[in-house]
């Protein structure tokens, strides 16, 4: 497998945020950091953790139209593409919450309701997917609470096989790569790897162990920092108070790079995240989200992309 210099793009797939000239704009100043691949990320909504329906054909998802452009135009510029559809909650709870009884209970949410609806809305874009020839295609990101589920989870990957003849990986989160059960369904492992910028050693220890007993690629399908005082130590949480450092950003990059980008097991990154509607360059200095446009980060992650 070659080694994947990704960045994920357009998330989180607002309706109207796609397929028009700022989003051409970002998607061609994201492609000059030497990108070979990006995942095109959007959700769709349930109401709450508990919800068994999905709704991704109405606002505020993007449309298929908005999604096949944003593939057709990842292709123009020479960067494999990984479809990544996600579902997120209303509410604003994290979906690796979403979750039900392992039991059947009379008037209570299940199992199988749920599957059904995520299988339906996962299918939908598997479809787009292979219409569109995209190179991967992620089934799910950071369902933790999903992840025990193993019948239904190899069931899906089934179902997607007979419409997607592409790679399927599976998104888990930081921290669960040992946990799950059915790796030997998809073709590719990845994994959210935010992980504190004095923990590598000991996650890279970790990983590295648990990669020699796959046989099969493993790479970070998320990974980044926001530019923000303190979030190198949680980079998984982008709601931490920080004043705006580029400086912090730039650091946690430099140290992932170092502790995991070359390890010879270890087949590249889909860093987290540059979005449809950018900030204006001027402004980044006081932009601390995750993307790195305009950042020190922006050349420290185009000097390692073009070396590897």
């Amino acid at each position: 497998m070659e080694y994947i210099n990704g960045m994920t793009w357009g998330w989180v797939g607002t309706r109207g945020t796609w397929a028009n000239k700022t989003a051409d704009f970002s998607m061609t100043e994201m492609a000059k950091l030497g990108v070979n691949w990006t995942a095109i990320a959007l959700s769709a909504l349930q109401d709450h953790p508990q919800a068994t329906e999905i709704d991704y054909k109405e606002e505020p998802t993007v449309t298929d139209v908005e999604v096949v452009w944003a593939i057709e135009k990842a292709h123009g510029l020479g960067l494999k593409v990984c479809l990544k559809p996600v579902v997120n909650c209303a509410n604003g709870v994290w979906r690796a919450h979403i979750n039900f009884f392992d039991m059947d209970v009379p008037c209570e949410p299940k199992w199988r309701d749920w599957f059904a609806s995520y299988t339906d809305f996962i299918l939908h874009y598997a479809r787009i997917a292979q219409e569109t020839g995209c190179e991967m295609y992620c089934i799910g990101c950071e369902m933790v609470q999903t992840d025990r589920r193993e019948a239904e989870w190899r069931e899906l990957i089934r179902q997607v096989r007979t419409v997607y003849t592409g790679t399927i990986t599976y998104n888990c989160d930081k921290y669960q790569e040992t946990n799950i059960t059915w790796w030997d369904a998809v073709d590719v492992i990845s994994s959210s790897g935010y992980y504190p910028i004095h923990a590598w050693d000991e996650r890279v220890a970790t990983l590295e162990a648990f990669a020699a007993g796959q046989e099969k690629p493993f790479f970070f399908m998320e990974a980044g920092c926001p530019s923000r005082e303190g979030s190198a130590m949680l980079p998984n949480d982008w709601g931490l108070e920080g004043a705006p450092s580029m400086e912090e950003q730039d650091t946690y990059y430099r140290v992932m790079f170092e502790k995991i980008g070359r390890k010879p097991w270890f087949h590249g990154f889909m860093l987290w995240d540059w979005p449809a509607q950018l900030y204006p360059e001027a402004e980044a200095g006081s932009n601390d989200d995750y993307c790195m446009y305009g950042k020190p980060a922006a050349k420290t992650i185009e000097d390692f992309y073009r070396r590897s």
